[in-house]
């Protein structure tokens, strides 16, 4: 499996979800590979895209009081933040919820549980799509 590369430049990850056994996990699955910002809410993460812009986003769906399509609706709505990857990271497994997402431009969809090498390998196929080849 291809592992990103360590070191000065390595590409940001901004990680939202509500759960924070979730974004402990998604770190410990990252960490080693990519920096990692965490955040609890879509609030949080529009907050942080007004002064950041990281390399990719996941974003969980079920979250108060914006839930990751409002957020997601946000996000593409801003000035130089509307081409940034975003792969949807949520335990809901419903066809119109990955409709709505692929309607907003995400990159991927990924249930929960996951697994913690098929995340770096989504995330890798996103971010350097030549490599997967």
């Amino acid at each position: 499996m291809y592992k990103p590369e360590r070191g000065l430049n390595r590409k940001r990850i901004l990680a939202v979800d509500d759960a924070v056994i979730i974004l402990r996990r998604i770190t410990n699955a990252l960490e080693e590979y990519y920096d990692v910002v965490t955040v609890s809410s879509g609030t949080r993460a529009l907050k942080y895209l007004e002064k950041e812009k990281p390399d990719l986003i996941l974003l969980d769906i079920r979250m108060m009081p914006k839930d990751g399509f409002e957020t997601l609706q946000e996000i593409r709505a801003m000035e130089d933040r509307s081409d940034i990857p975003v792969i949807m990271l949520t335990g809901v497994e419903d066809k119109t919820y990955v409709i709505e997402g692929i309607k907003l431009g995400i990159c991927d969809y990924i249930l929960k549980p996951f697994s913690p090498d098929d995340l770096l390998e989504r995330i890798q196929r996103v971010l350097d799509p030549e490599e997967d080849q």
